[in-house]
């Protein structure tokens, strides 16, 4: 598309790269998520969980939770109190780089089994008994506590407690690790220290997710899907077990329903259609792990200061004004808090921004660079806010819940009158008067050209560009569709629930109607909590099957 190309013929084409939106969210909701319910192997995974039931809320104990979650180390001690509320100490710690590129998966556990046992001394010393031998001091079992581990990376689940990994995300890279058990690892590591932990439920960042917002949303409706939009993305959601067939009869536990981990990062890493630009390609061919998890690529905290970065060097190198010793030349030097930033600056002259990428990037940016700057950081984000929302549809529609109706008596078929809706999205319009690629030449033409011409859920630029109305909804009908998410981007940059709202009313199947049903909450300290919750899972488990052996 010519950057003089009239604003009416631009419309046309947007509108028509709109009216595509639905054949495109088919293809998720039908093809990727059939085919990984059928077939081990697929690209979007669609790992069993093992866990066939949801909290209500009622659940008490102390239970230890481990979060490894991407660069940072998180170890827990969750206390359930049974009112949908609990208390929580934590501990959190930078993985050491080389750890993220060890020789072998056990210097990787060895280190986090020190970092239970610290934390277990500072905390929890009532579980441990010093003795000394030889002048070491080691930990003498008193009682066995159970923990959930959070590992948010795609592993394949054979039941709750034992998983292999298939594939390192976020940087790691750990051949031998690949195909190993992880519960099995990590205990093992445990009980070299002699820790009383058993290491009871291993569960996906998202699966954590799910459980956390069932147990502390009571009154609410079912939880449908727990979504992870930080570092990384990935979601989990309840499925109905007749759906599951690649599990054959013997491999399913008993009930209904189990809850089933995506892994949605992986969609279309054959690239059919992804939104792709230059820059998307660039980070891609850098990162550590070339042609897989795609569509992680463009929506993840990790990811997207990046590709930021390319685009910015692609900017300044189009005016010719490229600081060859700039950290702009750097990778990863811009994070997706400096999105949010930019996105959210409205000071006179975008002092902030130029201020950021001075100290930053040890660039001098005039105004119209910061202007460029903005616009990039705008489009990128709420790029990665539409292919959200596209997720959250998928599942949405493929569970059939917007055509089933909650039944009368469920726990949470009433929404608390306290329910936010402040951001909600009813609709939105755009101004063509607030297009910027209407300044025809130089940086606003390159953007343009890259941006719009290359992502279709760019569609309604105008709006991606700040030219949106949006108006809210305070009305919503109780039969709802619960959703949970976690994390950074869902959390701190700009509108981004509202924009996944505008998504989901831009579906057919869903619409504005439909939309108004779906409520998408926090789930506060979701792979702390969930991975608690699934260690209390574990334990009933195996109590009623105590109860089930002969006296």
């Amino acid at each position: 598309m010519e950057a003089g190309m009239s604003v009416p013929r631009r419309l046309d084409l947007w509108n028509s790269w709109v009216s595509d939106y639905d054949n495109r969210i088919r293809i998720i909701a039908d093809f990727c998520v059939e085919d990984g319910l059928k077939h081990d192997g697929a690209t979007m995974a669609q790992i069993p969980s093992y866990v066939t039931s949801l909290p209500d809320g009622t659940d008490t104990g102390l239970y230890l939770a481990v979060d490894l979650g991407g660069t940072n180390l998180r170890v827990c001690a969750v206390d359930l109190l049974g009112d949908s509320t609990y208390s929580m100490k934590q501990s959190k710690v930078a993985i050491p780089s080389q750890l993220m590129l060890a020789a072998t998966f056990s210097e990787l556990f060895a280190f986090i089994a020190t970092r239970l046992h610290l934390f277990l001394q500072k905390h929890h010393p009532e579980y441990l008994e010093a003795s000394s031998s030889n002048g070491a001091t080691t930990a003498v079992k008193k009682d066995n506590i159970l923990l959930g581990f959070t590992f948010s990376f795609a592993f394949e689940q054979q039941a709750l407690d034992r998983g292999t990994l298939l594939r390192w995300t976020k940087g790691f890279n750990i051949p031998d690790a690949i195909g190993m058990d992880i519960c099995s690892t990590f205990q093992s590591e445990i009980d070299k220290l002699q820790l009383p932990v058993i290491v009871a439920a291993l569960v996906n960042d998202t699966v954590g997710t799910l459980l956390a917002r069932s147990y502390t949303s009571p009154g609410k409706s079912p939880t449908l899907l727990g979504a992870i939009f930080g570092t990384g993305t990935n979601g989990a959601y309840v499925e109905r077990m007749s759906r599951l067939t690649k599990l054959k009869r013997g491999e399913k536990p008993t009930g209904d329903e189990m809850i089933v981990n995506s892994e949605w990062g992986s969609f279309d890493n054959e690239m059919k259609v992804l939104p792709d630009t230059v820059y998307d390609q660039a980070l891609d061919t850098e990162s550590v792990h070339p042609g897989i998890q795609m569509f992680e690529k463009r929506i993840s905290g990790m990811y997207l200061g990046e590709v930021l970065r390319h685009a910015i060097v692609g900017l300044l190198s189009s005016q010719g004004s490229v600081n060859t010793s700039s950290k702009l030349h750097e990778a990863y030097t811009i994070d997706s808090s400096f999105l949010s930033m930019a996105a959210s600056d409205d000071t006179a002259g975008l002092t902030v921004i130029r201020k950021q990428l001075d100290l930053l990037l040890e660039i001098d940016a005039s105004v119209e660079i910061a202007e460029a700057v903005k616009i990039l950081a705008l489009a990128i984000g709420r790029r990665a806010a539409r292919l959200a929302g596209v997720a959250i549809a998928g599942v949405i529609i493929k569970s059939g819940r917007l055509s089933a109706p909650i039944p009368t008596g469920s726990k949470k078929n009433a929404v608390a009158a306290s329910v936010k809706t402040v951001g909600d999205v009813e609709q939105a319009t755009f101004d063509s008067s607030s297009d910027p690629a209407r300044k025809r030449t130089g940086l606003w033409s390159m953007i343009y050209r890259v941006f719009a011409t290359t992502a279709w859920w760019l569609s309604l630029p105008l709006r991606m560009f700040g030219g949106g109305q949006i108006k809210l909804v305070t009305d919503r009908p109780t039969d709802m569709i619960d959703v949970g998410v976690d994390g950074s981007l869902f959390e701190f940059y700009p509108k981004f629930e509202e924009i996944i709202r505008g998504v989901l009313q831009e579906v057919e199947e869903i619409g504005i109607e439909g939309e108004r049903r779906v409520q998408i909450g926090k789930a506060q300290d979701g792979s702390g909590v969930g991975a608690a919750l699934a260690a209390r899972a574990a334990g009933k488990a195996r109590e009623l099957e105590a109860n089930k052996l002969p006296k």
